[in-house]
């Protein structure tokens, strides 16, 4: 097991305790809730990282780390949208929870496919996953009632998010459409 993928394993661990902390009766709860889900997200990084710079990466850890990514976003928007209860807060939620398993079903076909690479990470998805970090990290550490000006700040990256979440499962869509299309002679673009 190497160094990456236990740091992918431990972003997984942290969901149920980040869940525990959110819902604890104290008024640092949001604060601490929002200090986990830094580290998992950094954790997301320095997997990579590690990965790349130490040579092990691992189908393994190319299949566990999108998916322990969505898990912890999933659940964060999800407490999230309990907490705002905002029509549009829900609905930036659900564009980007919704993305991420269309275009995780897309890259999982694709590779069946034997042609993941026409829908790799692109660099507007890395753009999009530090504004949607960075939301959520703002709306989770800042509590609405004591700091509404960190509210609106961070529904503004939430919704930059969400709009690049949209941008690029376009793009994802567009560079597997002939794939989709039956077209496999056609250059991916």
């Amino acid at each position: 097991m190497t160094l990456a993928n236990q740091l992918t394993l431990l972003r997984v661990a942290l969901i149920p305790v980040f869940v525990l902390v959110f819902y604890l009766p104290y008024k640092w709860s949001y604060i601490a809730s929002a200090i986990i889900f830094a580290a998992a997200a950094a954790t997301d990084w320095l997997d990579g990282y590690l990965a790349r710079r130490l040579n092990q990466s691992t189908p393994f850890g190319a299949f566990l780390d999108p998916v322990a990514d969505k898990l912890m976003v999933a659940t964060a928007l999800v407490l999230l949208v309990g907490l705002h209860q905002s029509p549009w807060f829900t609905v930036a939620a659900a564009v980007i929870i919704g993305r991420e398993i269309a275009v995780s079903a897309l890259r999982e076909w694709m590779a069946e496919l034997g042609k993941r690479s026409s829908v790799a990470v692109s660099y507007i998805g890395k753009i999009k996953t530090t504004a949607q970090m960075a939301a959520i990290i703002v709306l989770l550490a800042f509590d609405v009632r004591d700091y509404p000006a960190m509210e609106s700040i961070g529904y503004i990256l939430l919704y930059i998010a969400a709009g690049l979440t949209l941008w690029t499962m376009i793009l994802y869509l567009r560079a597997a459409w002939p794939t989709l299309m039956g077209d496999d002679s056609s250059e991916s673009p």
